[in-house]
């Protein structure tokens, strides 16, 4: 059996959004980012905002962006 050596596999996500995909955040959402700015990169905080945009829970996103980009 032939290895896919020259095939580089995407990091997948194994969490599941738990709302629905939306266009702007909540007003709660905006206010714990912003006290939540004060710890972590820029690079952090935008995947965050991106995850939260697509349905993912506060907390939800800040796991999955300490996992891929760290602090």
């Amino acid at each position: 059996m032939a290895y896919n050596t020259g095939m580089i596999k995407k990091k997948t996500t194994t969490m599941k959004p738990s709302f629905k995909p939306k266009k702007v955040l909540s007003v709660r959402q905006k206010d714990l980012m912003k006290t939540h700015s004060k710890h972590h990169t820029k690079k952090h905080l935008d995947l965050m905002n991106k995850l939260m945009l697509k349905g993912f829970c506060f907390e939800q996103a800040h796991e999955l962006a300490k996992k891929e980009v760290g602090k």
